[in-house]
């Protein structure tokens, strides 16, 4: 299988990287994985709906024009369904046998994801109704798409 993430703005703090660098050097033994960044919109302090959601938009825009025609798209969205640790390597193993060989987990800027986005997404997966810095996210997601393969393949791993 190949997993994609797919997400908006750079990993900047080096905190965040390193987890990312070794979640992603765990899941290489699993999964062929790549991550994807799209440039994000500068928000100006006080910008109004309208203002944000074009900056949804644009960044939307962005995240769609990298998304293949054969990926089963995952967004992660706040509003989404929420499942455990287990449901979530059920529901990747059952995409898998169903032939869904390209798995794409998209994170949206900090403004969340844009309406098209959503739209097109075959799933929205939530992590939970908090927001959370979108690095961290980053992490969180490597760290269950881990834990999901050591699930699957009924390898030891804390709980």
């Amino acid at each position: 299988m190949r997993i994609t993430v797919l997400c908006v703005g750079k990993c900047k703090e080096s905190f965040y990287a390193q987890a990312v660098a070794e979640y992603v050097k765990r899941l290489g033994r699993y999964v062929k994985l790549d991550i994807v960044e799209v440039a994000d919109e500068k928000t100006p302090e006080e910008a109004g709906e309208n203002r944000m959601k074009r900056i949804r938009e644009k960044e939307g825009e962005r995240l769609l024009a990298r998304i293949r025609e054969d990926g089963y798209v995952i967004a992660l969205a706040i509003r989404g369904i929420a499942l455990d640790s287990e449901e979530l390597a059920a529901r990747i193993e059952r995409l898998g046998i169903e032939g869904k060989s390209h798995l794409i987990f998209v994170i949206g800027g900090s403004l969340g994801l844009s309406e098209a986005v959503l739209a097109r997404a075959d799933f929205s997966l939530s992590f939970s109704r908090m927001t959370f810095p979108h690095p961290l996210m980053r992490v969180i997601l490597l760290e269950q798409l881990y834990r999901s393969y050591r699930i699957m393949k009924h390898e030891p791993y804390h709980k």
